[in-house]
């Protein structure tokens, strides 16, 4: 029976009976009926219920280090949103490109690129989407490119680091890749896959781009020192947040994980901005800061993980990880380009994070056919690259998607799933083919 499994219901085979709960939880999350973080939880009890394993064991699946840098990323933004320095970084990307829209398009994708190495994709858009709403309107032109591309820009410069996607962090996490190695294997084919990005998106929307010389002009005469709301927060957010990623750069040498890193710099801030303020606001902020937390997300985790090391524990993972290593005869490059396709296509109508929770586990369990973890490097390259870029391949492959789509459909720019994946599945494999040749030319 092996560790930590309690008697399973009726003596059933502990493996078909969490593959079956596994199965039944993706069904409903990927159906949309219900809100995921419930099924998750409902999933995760479910296992334990059963008999697939005990309480100590399902604790053992939950990734804290995950949870802890995604909520101390969380409560960073938050408190710095408050100031006005995004909303100012996209004013000056506007006039920067003179207010023309084609240069708009390019230049907000490449600040979304960038500000999603460096933080995660749904705060990036949370804070770059309603700025380029207000620049659309002001110009006059239609913001659906705008909104499309940014989607793009955020799962691509997301790719880039550990911090910047869900999938990133769990892999980071649970392999124990730090910061810089992320930094020196994804960031250089992140760079291609963009470049490759502006031109397609030029081409399809941004040559046929106009706005009236008055609208560009009051775009030109927007104050994006306006923006600024709370100038001592500007410099006390910008400070922590500065120390924030040199720590993160540092974390081996430090013998720091990413959680404890992002924890303790969001309790700094939130010392700081408490400090500034006398007892009622002081309060009123606080509240707010832990109420910006994306609470739905970190509870999906939570049940997702114990699902996961439901399936573990049942041996389903492991099965699948030797039946791959077969398939591919026992080929390094093969099932590198396996990973990376499946990954990418699966990514597209499977929401990432669970499909890279389940890809996890079943990878590690393929080392000892390939002579050792140390040996399977390139294949956690292959599965962050499959998972973060195929999640651009439709509406619902990532959760910037539909956080996006979300605040356009209330902004009167509806999202339909098809038109978006018209043009987004096409644009999704080329990311992916650019990838496929970076992986050979590199590892094989």
């Amino acid at each position: 029976m092996g560790h930590g499994t309690s008697q399973v219901l009726f003596g059933l085979n502990p493996m078909w009976l969490s593959t079956g709960v596994l199965l039944i939880t993706y069904a409903v999350i990927i159906s949309e009926k219900i809100n995921r973080s419930i099924i998750a939880l409902l999933g995760a009890g479910l296992m334990i219920i059963v008999g697939v394993m005990d309480q100590a064991e399902a604790l053992k699946g939950v990734d804290w280090n995950t949870l802890g840098l995604l909520t101390g990323m969380m409560i960073l933004v938050s408190i710095s949103r408050r100031s006005g320095m995004f909303q100012y970084v996209a004013v000056r990307a506007a006039q920067l490109a003179r207010a023309h829209p084609a240069g708009i398009l390019l230049l907000l994708q490449v600040t979304t690129a960038v500000l999603s190495a460096l933080l995660d994709n749904v705060t990036t858009v949370l804070l770059i989407v309603p700025v380029t709403l207000a620049i659309t309107r002001q110009l006059g032109v239609t913001a659906y490119p705008f909104l499309f591309s940014e989607i793009f820009a955020s799962n691509i410069g997301g790719t880039a680091t550990l911090i910047g996607d869900p999938p990133n962090i769990m892999i980071g996490s649970q392999v124990g890749l730090s910061f810089n190695d992320f930094v020196v294997h994804l960031t250089p084919v992140v760079i291609i896959v963009m470049l490759f990005q502006l031109i397609a998106i030029h081409l399809i929307w941004g040559r046929q781009m106009r706005a009236s010389d008055e609208a560009e002009a009051q775009v030109m005469a927007m104050k994006a020192s306006d923006s600024i709301e709370d100038w001592l927060l500007l410099k006390q957010s910008l400070a922590v947040l500065t120390i924030v990623m040199i720590a993160f750069v540092l974390a081996r040498p430090l013998h720091l994980e990413p959680a404890t890193i992002a924890m303790l710099g969001a309790a700094v801030l939130m010392l700081l901005d408490n400090w500034s303020h006398h007892s009622e606001k002081a309060a009123h902020n606080i509240h707010q800061t832990f109420s910006d937390v994306e609470w739905i997300t970190i509870f999906f985790f939570i049940g997702l993980f114990i699902v996961v090391h439901g399936v573990e524990v049942g041996g389903l993972l492991a099965l699948l990880g030797n039946k791959l290593v077969e398939a591919t005869g026992g080929n390094m490059a093969l099932t590198g380009y396996a990973i990376l396709w499946v990954s990418a296509v699966l990514s597209a109508f499977v929401d990432n994070i669970p499909f890279v929770a389940t890809m996890i586990p079943l990878i590690k369990a393929m080392a000892p056919a390939f002579g050792g973890p140390d040996n399977i490097q390139p294949l956690w390259w292959c599965l962050s690259l499959g998972a973060c870029l195929g999640g651009n391949g439709t509406l619902i492959g990532a959760s910037a998607n539909l956080t996006v789509a979300g605040i356009g459909d209330r902004n009167g720019v509806p999202f339909r799933f098809v038109t978006f994946s018209l043009y987004a599945f096409p644009l999704m494999l080329m990311s992916v083919a650019i990838s496929h040749l970076y992986v050979w030319w590199r590892y094989f």
